[in-house]
């Protein structure tokens, strides 16, 4: 033999596309019970792994934190034990729910004497880019596999080790249950011209769903020529009423529900950002403000606020106009006074799309806020943490949809679907 190169080249991300696309004609052909049997078995796979895909994990947090990776993106990167027990547990959730491939709606006879209706299939081929988080490796592969979607992954470069450990789970999960391993492909390579390479992939992928901050979503809409559902950005908001703290009962419903909302997880993209307290509920704020700042929060406020918390003896720092309209994905928030809840609804209107909570005993009010508020989510006396697919019945999810087209809020197996019309006749002609 003559010297040939042993070291194989690299698949292309349009080999990826085409082995999707092939595998997603096995997939959608998939019954229940075949689905289900290939996300037991991954849930198996995480368990029979766990140590080997932790410790990909440490290396990838090593480096990060060497390259000097923000607090909020170390958090979201960092698996625990606790973390993957929870995410195969996520994945048996997900097989236990209904499977809406294959529903039929909107069945009746035409009076031409044809039967229609709509059945529901998968979307076919979907490309998912994200940063940081590899619990998103796991969850979108349940969720396209219960749906008989095909999905090409790209994870940041700080995830590389951890997607490789997840990937090889999967693909022996599918190799276990005679499927393809196209069904869930990972873009290993980091450079961001793959990423440009699976935008451009028209004719093999049906959908893009970015996961990450505002830049990566804007090259995406900025360089796809594949439709691109947009979510996971946005600002979440609490208006506190002054008739949730005339009971000394519900301003201690208020802390415990905005701590919450802001400490719970703050790199979370439904966690707390701005708190609008009507001026009324002022002399409320230093018992609901003071649990925030013994979580370490910091607050920064507008000049009413402030002075209610300085006369306190809490600390805060005068809000910039940039503090508003701002996603922190920290320890962070920003406090405004408002007079009305009219006020409320002009400054959700001008800062808001994801995540908008009002705090009330006043129910003219909550229907109010609900009808007004044009956001994926609203809540009345809730966490906005509860926008979440698990929360909601969803079993997971593999973004939230800030959007109006086709998907709105946590996307989850009915999310990954579509329909198509379905005509049966016996030989009729159109007239």
């Amino acid at each position: 033999m003559t010297g040939a190169d042993p070291t194989p080249t690299p698949p292309t991300v349009r080999d990826l596309g085409v082995r999707a696309r092939q595998a997603a004609r096995t997939l959608r052909s998939l019954d229940t019970a075949q689905k289900q049997a290939a996300l037991h078995r991954l849930a198996q796979e995480l368990h029979a792994h766990a140590d080997l895909i932790l410790e990909a994990n440490a290396r990838d947090v090593q480096q990060a934190e060497a390259a000097g990776l923000p607090a909020a993106m170390l958090d979201r990167l960092r698996l625990s034990p606790a973390a993957l027990a929870a995410l195969a547990l996520d994945v048996q959730a997900v097989a236990a729910l209904p499977d809406p491939v294959g529903e039929r709606t909107a069945a009746r006879t035409l009076p031409s004497g044809v039967r229609v209706s709509q059945l529901r299939v998968p979307l076919g081929v979907l490309g998912v880019i994200y940063e940081s988080r590899p619990n998103v490796t796991v969850d979108v592969a349940a969720l396209a596999l219960m749906t008989g979607n095909a999905v090409i992954l790209r994870g940041g470069k700080e995830t590389v080790h951890t997607n490789a450990a997840l990937e090889s789970c999967i693909h022996a999960a599918l190799a276990a249950c005679g499927l393809p391993a196209g069904a869930v492909q990972v873009i290993h390579d980091p450079d961001r011209e793959r990423v440009r390479d699976l935008l451009r992939l028209d004719d093999l992928v049906d959908a893009i769903i970015p996961r990450g901050g505002a830049g990566l979503h804007r090259y995406c809409v900025e360089n796809a020529t594949v439709p691109v559902i947009v979510g996971g950005i946005g600002v979440v908001h609490v208006y506190l009423d002054e008739s949730f703290t005339r009971d000394p009962a519900d301003v201690q419903r208020a802390a415990e529900l905005l701590v919450n909302a802001k400490v719970q997880k703050p790199s979370a993209c439904n966690a707390l950002d701005t708190l609008l307290v009507h001026r009324g509920a002022l002399p409320a704020l230093p018992a609901i403000a003071g649990a925030l700042v013994r979580e370490g929060v910091d607050l920064r406020a507008d000049p009413a606020s402030l002075e209610v918390l300085h006369a306190a003896g809490l600390p805060a720092t005068p809000a910039a106009d940039t503090d508003y309209g701002q996603e922190f994905l920290a320890l962070t928030a920003s406090l405004r006074t408002i007079d009305s809840l009219e006020e409320a609804l002009d400054f959700i209107a001008a800062h808001g799309n994801h995540t908008d909570v009002i705090l009330t005993r006043d129910d003219a009010q909550a229907r109010r806020f609900v009808q007004d508020v044009d956001s994926a989510a609203v809540m009345v006396n809730a966490s906005p943490r509860f926008n979440d697919g698990g929360q909601l019945g969803l079993g997971a999810e593999v973004a939230i949809s800030t959007q109006k087209l086709h998907a709105r809020g946590p996307m989850g197996l009915r999310e990954l679907t579509t329909t198509k019309w379905v005509v049966e006749g016996d030989g009729h002609v159109r007239a």
